[in-house]
């Protein structure tokens, strides 16, 4: 079992930024690959980004690619998602989730957090 819990949402106005915080527990973090996802009202949940146990591979989508930056710490059992430059279309729930490898689609995720809401102003 691997217990997370994001951090770090808010309010912040366009050009801003934010940097999400997900705590695990459980399951030893440093084998785990982790992502975060966001869901806006009305639609699917989807990708953000995702992270190798290790960190050493990391994939964003093209949505927030050279603005959103995923990265963790495995003494702190902590993946962070560092936004820049936040769009009111960034606005969503924020999920992290645990899995065995870094993908791009929810069900390759066994684990997720309660989420964190991100809400970006014009």
């Amino acid at each position: 079992q691997v217990q997370l819990v994001e951090s770090g949402g808010g309010l912040v106005q366009a050009g801003g930024s934010l940097r999400l915080s997900c705590a695990a527990s459980g399951r030893t973090f440093s084998n785990t690959a982790m992502g975060w996802f966001r869901q806006a009202p009305g639609k699917e949940r989807e990708f953000v980004a995702a992270i190798s146990w290790g960190g050493s591979i990391t994939y964003h989508a093209d949505s927030v690619k050279g603005r959103f930056t995923i990265s963790r710490d495995n003494a702190r059992n902590t993946v962070y998602l560092q936004m820049n430059n936040l769009k009111p279309e960034d606005t969503a729930v924020y999920y992290c989730a645990a899995g065995h490898a870094a993908r791009t689609t929810t069900d390759e995720y066994d684990y997720w957090g309660q989420g964190t809401q991100v809400t970006v102003s014009s």
